[in-house]
């Protein structure tokens, strides 16, 4: 457990240098959820920023939630519904809420250095199982981890939970816009992850090691997990929450994912695109797969193929240039997503 920020530490806010950006993790007070609710999924980007991760038979419904703690300044959780609950839980079973991190903003961690850097990581949670709960990173670069728990004490309660990962001296990560670190809230383990001990020192990866002594969130279904908060900062006490505005909070995540209309105003003819220019909100992380749906296909060659790529065009020019893309092919109006996630 690490200690609260007082004044002083406020004052000087030593371990990030500033009060401003201090939260790694974006959205997280779950205020962002482009895609709506995602309906009985076991694995799949959810919330804005937040994926689940599950190989078992138990089957969630993940939305954004009113309900929140009381008199923190939340206005939305995300809620995990069971809607197919796990009983038998295999030796290879894992059920997780998932976060993943670029390496370029982490270069502050220190990581793989002698000065590397602690962690704290606090949050709201309300989960429908006493005892215990797991948290673990997951150096993708270096296969290495490091694990923690909480403790429920009272079922479906909010709870506040803060606690403080050692620095981890051995392993850095590439100054790059790829997935180098991930975060598990385990929600249900099967022995090949619970058997060993936890790694509550950074170290090589065992997976027997990361989520020892975890509950089954996912064994009813009349389960429902909630979850605000969440931040994430260098050091070993905890700031107040950063709130965010909601247009910059939106702007964070449409760097991974956004969605848009588009209408165009010719027909497509086996002999020329109906095409459109459409430009980023946000420089994107990476070249982004764009999916169109609705409308009209073009009948381009007569493949009757909506065209994500036309002919003399990339469908993105550069994600770090003047971020457009043209689309082709719908000539009623269409919707578009563009995703560039980790």
């Amino acid at each position: 457990m690490s200690r609260a920020r007082t004044f002083a530490d406020l004052a000087t806010a030593s371990e990030s240098n500033s009060l401003a950006n201090r939260n790694l993790i974006i959205n997280g007070a779950m205020n962002v959820n482009q895609r709506g609710t995602q309906t009985t999924i076991q694995t799949g980007f959810t919330l804005d920023r937040w994926s689940i991760l599950s190989n078992t038979a138990a089957r969630v419904t993940v939305s954004q939630d009113t309900n929140v703690p009381t008199g923190q300044g939340f206005l939305n959780s995300l809620k995990i519904d069971v809607t197919t609950a796990d009983t038998s839980v295999a030796s290879s079973d894992i059920t997780a809420l998932l976060y993943k991190f670029e390496g370029q903003d982490l270069q502050q961690l220190r990581k793989g250095t002698s000065s590397a850097k602690t962690l704290t990581l606090q949050f709201w949670v309300s989960s429908p199982k006493t005892g215990v709960h797991t948290l673990h990173f997951f150096d993708m670069a270096n296969s290495r981890i490091v694990a923690t728990t909480y403790t429920i004490a009272s079922a479906d309660t909010w709870q506040y939970v803060n606690v403080t990962f050692p620095a981890d001296t051995t392993g850095a990560l590439a100054n790059d816009n790829t997935n180098q670190l991930q975060f598990y809230f385990g929600l249900l383990a099967g022995t090949n992850y619970t058997s060993g001990t936890l790694a509550t020192s950074w170290a090589s990866n065992s997976n027997v090691n990361r989520m020892v002594g975890q509950v089954n969130v996912l064994d009813d279904a009349a389960n429902n997990f909630y979850i605000t908060g969440v931040q994430m900062e260098i050091g070993d006490v905890a700031t107040p929450f950063e709130h965010e505005s909601f247009e910059q909070n939106l702007a964070r995540c449409q760097r991974y994912y956004w969605e848009g209309q588009m209408a165009h105003a010719a027909y497509a003819t086996t002999a020329i695109y109906a095409e459109q220019m459409m430009y980023y909100p946000v420089t994107m992380r990476a070249n982004p797969t764009i999916t169109i749906s609705g409308g009209t296909s073009s009948n381009v060659g007569g493949s009757g193929t909506r065209y994500n790529t036309p002919t003399g065009f990339a469908h993105n020019i550069g994600p770090s240039s003047n971020g457009m893309c043209y689309v082709g092919g719908a000539s009623s109006p269409a919707a578009m997503t563009v995703s560039a996630e980790l």
